[in-house]
């Protein structure tokens, strides 16, 4: 199966990936691969302090599984070249254990690069929570392959 290459993607197209529910073990796996033991992740006592009245995932760990989620659609198999970064991550509410998440992509430009065989695409990405609400959304960019010959 090959993804959909940078002449493909038609800016204003939209795209939303299966939910996956974040549990407390993908939180303590994520502090532990990371090593970011902040007390907001793994110590619910002090969480129950907070504002948000209980322990929260990584901001970082929510992305990664928005990332996996989005891969799953198959939109890039053998087309992407690299992931180029982002021009804005913003976490803008917390996800809880218990909390089901998917991502929507929609393509915002595209253009062309020196090398012929390859394109740039940007696309927005938000990350929405069960109740339709968005806890990340940012700006990102994509090294594609063009079609060949």
């Amino acid at each position: 199966m090959t993804g959909l290459y940078w002449e493909e993607w038609e800016i204003g197209a939209e795209f939303e990936s299966p939910g996956r529910t974040v549990t407390e073990a993908d939180i303590v796996m994520f502090a532990g691969l990371s090593g970011d033991y902040n007390p907001l992740h793994i110590n619910e006592e002090f969480c129950r302090q907070t504002q948000f009245g209980g322990r929260i995932a990584h901001g970082p760990l929510v992305y990664a599984i928005a990332a996996g989620l989005l891969f799953q659609l198959h939109l890039y198999d053998d087309t992407l070249i690299a992931f180029l970064g982002f021009d804005s991550l913003k976490f803008t509410k917390p996800v809880k254990p218990g909390d089901t998440i998917h991502a929507r992509i929609k393509v915002l430009e595209k253009r062309a690069t020196s090398n012929a065989e390859r394109g740039v695409m940007k696309r927005e990405l938000q990350v929405l929570n069960q109740r339709g609400e968005v806890v990340q959304e940012g700006v990102q960019a994509f090294l594609l392959k063009r079609k060949p010959g």
